[in-house]
Formats: structure tokens, sequence, C-alpha cells
């Protein structure tokens, strides 16, 4: 009987960790394998968050690949084609709000 209590116990204490993990966003996912100094689980979990308040699902994808990589997030910005601008001023707001947000 102890051990259907603690094998439930332990159960009860993984499967919330378990399904957070595989509930993180394409940013968090991307801001926790970046090799930034300032990237931990915490703040990456953060700037998810003000990613599901502030950008689709399509932009968070987009973002996410230019998180770590400089060369494309530089095409992005000096792109000219419109829905680049557009996009880049939603990514320039997003940057803004999870900086004030999360303290990054």
């Amino acid at each position: 009987m102890k051990k259907l209590v603690l094998a439930g116990a332990f159960g009860a204490l993984i499967l919330p960790m378990m399904t957070l993990a595989a509930a993180a966003g394409p940013i968090e996912k991307a801001c926790n394998r970046s090799d930034r100094s300032a990237a931990n689980r915490g703040v990456c979990a953060c700037i998810q968050q003000v990613a599901d308040m502030t950008l689709k699902g399509g932009d968070q994808r987009k973002a996410a690949k230019l998180m770590n990589d400089p060369d494309r997030a530089h095409d992005v910005w000096i792109s000219k084609r419109e829905a680049d601008d557009a996009f880049w001023e939603r990514y320039k707001a997003f940057g803004q709000t999870a900086e004030a947000y999360c303290g990054g």
C-alpha cells in the first residue's frame, strides 16, 4: 500500500512538469536552446507568455527562428517586403514588452 501511495504522489509531482514541458511554445523552446547567459527556464517561460499575448502562432514560429539566427533576423529587418515590415514591427513590440515584463 505504501508503494502505491508513493507512486501516486510521485506521479502527481512529475506529471504536471511533463505537461508543462510538452506545452512549451516555439519561443520558449528557442530561448531554452540559446546560448545566452540570461536564458533560463523561468525567463524563457516568461518570454513565451509575452509571445502568447502579443504574437500569433505563425509569428511565434518565425520569431523563434530569428532568435538564434542573426543573419536571418537581419534579412527580415532589411527586407523591402510589406509582410516582413509588418512582422518586424510586431516582433519589435514583442521584444520591448518581453523586456519590460520579464526583466530580460
